[in-house]
């Protein structure tokens, strides 16, 4: 209240004793009162969307886990199509082959069998009572007989390789069925994964908007509360002063290549996981207040690769309230690396890890607003600025 407000305020006082102050003193004072109720109800109501906040992340627990594994299975389904299409194709290339050893054949056979039909028209027992000379003779019989032979040999390499195209036209076939049935795995994965997602993201918008909504209204009437109660605080003193005969005016108020090397060696040379912007460093203050990022958190598209900063071995990969898909890797001598709110986790528990490795892709799980990759190094449990370990550039 300024100085001329508190004399107009005081000369009102002063002409009409404890009438006027009493009746703005209690108007005032009822105003509170409402407010107040206002804002306990408030309160009560945003408890009640944090607490279904919290009930939602909890339902969104296994969706996400499920979303982690929908990208998991469809990456494993992507690789298996990639080896059936090797395979295929592989399997023209021999068909290719064994079709052109087969032209081959064919041919040698039509021109064997031609010299043998032109032979033929004299019969091999007549000419080789025909001959006089022995020699002739045993020449005569070995060439039947190697005729005969070369015939024989073709036959039966021709019947091979029919034989052979014949099973890798079954196989090919098989193989072609498995590619379709798995593209229709892919087709329906990808679809579930696109449900999944519109569904989560439907309930987490609808939340966190009523929450944004009622953290405003009640800023904003805590601060109307504040200004009132100051406003009832001088009014009262003001009667007070004025019950006591005084007359006087009031005049105060009042933020891969590192293989087999220890990690604390890589101090300065580590990359960040993710390609992307630093949207927030280690030791700031978080957009709620109260409490200070103890790592790095980095905004990138959903889908990204994340990559191991190191070698080591998956320590914890499931979904943690407030951290959603978590991956820890181990480093040994105490030293580990967090990764959170990942799309997709493609490491399990156990599963050695190289430095520079894709182990996820890049999401918004455990209900953060924005895309990208929560990032933290912790030595014997406690958190390192991840920026003095890595090299940007």
């Amino acid at each position: 209240m300024s100085l001329r407000a508190a004399g107009v305020l005081l000369i009102l006082l002063v002409a009409s004793p404890g009438g006027i102050a009493a009746t703005a003193g209690g108007t005032k004072e009822k105003e509170l009162r409402e407010l107040r109720s206002r804002i306990d109800a408030l309160q009560k109501d945003l408890a009640d969307a944090e607490e279904t906040k919290g009930e939602a992340a909890d339902a969104l627990k296994e969706s996400e886990r499920a979303i982690s594994e929908a990208n998991r299975a469809l990456r494993d389904l992507g690789r298996r199509s990639q080896n059936i299409n090797r395979r295929l194709a592989a399997l023209r290339a021999e068909s290719h082959t064994h079709e052109a050893t087969l032209k081959a054949q064919q041919a040698r056979l039509g021109r064997l069998l031609y010299r043998q039909y032109l032979g033929g028209k004299a019969a091999p027992l007549k000419l080789l009572l025909n001959r006089e000379d022995p020699n002739q003779i045993a020449r005569d019989l070995h060439y039947f007989g190697y005729v005969s032979r070369a015939r024989v040999q073709l036959i039966a390499e021709v019947r091979a390789n029919l034989a052979r195209l014949g099973e890798l036209a079954r196989e090919a076939g098989q193989q072609s069925a498995a590619l379709a049935t798995v593209t229709r795995a892919q087709r329906d994965q990808r679809q579930r994964l696109g449900e999944e997602r519109r569904t989560r993201n439907k309930v987490l918008a609808s939340i966190s908007r009523d929450i944004q909504r009622q953290r405003r209204e009640i800023r904003t009437l805590k601060r109307d509360e504040n200004r009132l109660a100051r406003l009832v605080e001088q009014l009262a003193r003001l009667v007070a002063r004025e019950r006591r005969g005084s007359r006087r005016s009031n005049k105060r108020v009042p933020d891969g290549s590192t293989g087999g090397t220890a990690f604390h060696q890589l101090k300065g040379r580590l990359s960040l996981p993710v390609r992307g912007e630093l949207a927030s460093h280690f030791g700031s203050l978080r957009s709620g207040g109260g409490t200070r990022w103890k790592g790095v958190f980095i905004t990138a598209r959903a889908g990204e690769d994340v990559k191991a900063v190191a070698a080591g071995r998956v320590v914890f990969a499931d979904w943690l309230r407030g951290f959603g898909n978590l991956m820890i890797i181990d480093h040994g001598s105490a030293y580990m690396s967090l990764y959170a709110n990942n799309e997709a986790l493609y490491k399990q528990v156990g599963d050695p890890i190289r430095g520079g490795e894709i182990i996820a892709t890049v999401g918004n799980s455990g209900g953060n607003p924005d895309s990208g990759l929560y990032f933290e190094l912790r030595y014997q449990g406690k958190p390192l600025d991840p920026l003095t370990w890595v090299d940007i550039r």
